[in-house]
């Protein structure tokens, strides 16, 4: 259903919608058009937020999890202004449980979605391969912090953690980035 939706309503905004509370009321009560315009409204920004955790193969495939388990449990949301951060902690959750589960991350260079990044023309740095090494927890909030640009207390509800824990992942995936870009860098 979700494909379905998603493909029919392309890529935009809630512009000349209905707000999205009245939008998220509307879905809650089984309109599916009304969760379809939610979809449209927040599908690109999940999908980057899924892709940083479970890399581009598989992050279209989380998004649509997490928005059917959304869908499902839609009725559950008390405040329909928190749309936005409840659909985003529900796929972060599908995404979580998915690069938990499995065995080994592997990126290809030749099919990394983003450029290189070239701070000088002999160092090359993977940025999807440098973070896919990151343990999932770490990655997300990386993703967050400097992708989204979100503060420590926006992420913490959408992963449903501390803030000082959000500021340990963080500091864990930099260290690690550090010894890894340095190890690279010798070698």
């Amino acid at each position: 259903m979700v494909v379905a939706v998603h493909d029919r309503l392309g890529s935009g905004s809630l512009v000349g919608m209905k707000s999205e509370s009245e939008l998220v009321r509307r879905a809650s009560q089984g309109d599916s058009a009304a969760f379809g315009h939610l979809v449209e409204h927040h599908w690109a920004r999940l999908v980057r937020l899924a892709r940083s955790v479970v890399g581009e193969i598989d992050a279209e495939d989380a998004v649509q999890d997490g928005l059917l388990r959304a869908w499902r449990k839609l009725s559950q949301l008390t405040e329909p202004a928190a749309f936005g951060s409840w659909v985003s902690r529900v796929v972060v959750r599908v995404c979580l449980r998915r690069a938990r589960s499995q065995r080994a991350v592997s990126v290809s260079l030749d099919e990394s979605p983003e450029p290189r990044i070239r701070s000088n023309p002999e160092a090359t740095i993977d940025v999807w391969r440098l973070l896919a090494s990151l343990p999932p927890k770490q990655r997300v909030v990386m993703h967050m912090t400097v992708v989204e640009g979100m503060t420590d207390s926006e992420i913490a509800p959408l992963l449903g953690i501390a803030i000082s824990s959000v500021r340990a992942h963080r500091r864990r995936a930099r260290q690690r980035l550090e010894r890894q870009t340095s190890q690279r860098s010798a070698a």
